[in-house]
């Protein structure tokens, strides 16, 4: 599809080029017009068939691991995006870590040891619902949490970010050198319309259970997490593991992006079904007459 690649040249963070998230609206729809909800729910159903399609060949395949790392802002639409685009793929070929505060056991070992624990096996899908990154996000705008962590004092002066950035390059870049395809989004929600969402939290009362006074709290730290995910995404997005910064205020075309970014990737990996050898050839054909031979 010549609108998912375009999409994808459209909204990739560039390795080694600068970049400014103004530059990138929250609002936008693409090559869509607002108006066009309805065509791009057909188009989203049709990748989730794409999707289910190329899911099927690479867990057959067993050779390679497709891993998709969601991070953004709350109420961006992480849970709803992960649930429209995955809803065709077979639960057996899938794995989902929503990854929390750190526990006690994680603390006692390098910031990456959890998200080593949770790439996926090859042949499935995994999906990171936040990840790795949140130690160079919510650790650099809550300086408490650096503070905190069990680092010898040495290790936690001004260079830890850019020595964090080059570790998780490092590691993805082991990852994707031993058949694990990364893709990573961002999915990029304005300000104004977090707070609409959080009013809806609020008047909605099936949506009540979502809400949580510190996620309001968190609004007071939106610059500092801003300029914190422009030098994130300008310092990890790299040829093997790119960021894509999706518009999210509309949740059907950052849903459509991210299926159509999934689907076209998976699409590039020239998927197929192993080619049985005339030995296995010769067995499924025995079988057969044996099967046919029952009365």
């Amino acid at each position: 599809m010549k609108e998912a690649r375009s999409l994808m040249r459209q909204l990739v963070v560039r390795e080694g080029r600068k970049f400014r998230l103004k530059h990138h609206d929250p609002a936008s729809t693409g090559w869509m017009h607002k108006d066009d909800e309805a065509a791009a729910r057909q188009m989203l159903a049709h990748g989730v068939k794409q999707l289910a399609k190329y899911q099927s060949m690479l867990y057959a395949q067993d050779t390679r691991a497709v891993l998709l790392i969601f991070q953004a802002m709350d109420a961006a639409g992480k849970d709803s995006t992960i649930r429209h685009v995955m809803s065709g793929v077979n639960p057996q070929g899938c794995q989902v870590f929503s990854f929390k505060a750190p526990s006690s056991e994680e603390r006692d070992h390098t910031y990456l040891w959890r998200s080593m624990k949770a790439v996926p096996e090859r042949g499935r899908i995994g999906i990171h619902n936040r990840s790795h990154y949140e130690e160079v996000l919510v650790a650099r705008v809550h300086k408490e949490i650096l503070n905190g962590q069990q680092l010898p004092d040495a290790l936690k002066g001004k260079d830890i970010w850019q020595r964090r950035f080059q570790e998780i390059v490092d590691f993805e870049r082991h990852l994707t050198d031993n058949g694990v395809v990364i893709i990573k989004f961002f999915l990029h929600v304005s300000k104004a319309e977090q707070k609409r969402r959080f009013l809806a939290r609020i008047d909605e009362q099936d949506k009540n259970w979502k809400f949580s006074v510190a996620d309001v709290q968190e609004r007071q730290y939106w610059d500092e997490y801003m300029k914190a995910y422009e030098e994130m995404l300008a310092s990890t997005s790299t040829a093997g593991a790119p960021w894509y910064v999706v518009p999210a205020d509309h949740k059907w075309f950052c849903q459509l992006a991210v299926s159509a970014i999934t689907w076209q990737t998976m699409a590039d990996l020239d998927l197929a079904y192993p080619d049985l050898a005339l030995e296995k050839r010769a067995e499924l054909r025995r079988a057969k007459r044996l099967l046919l031979a029952e009365r």
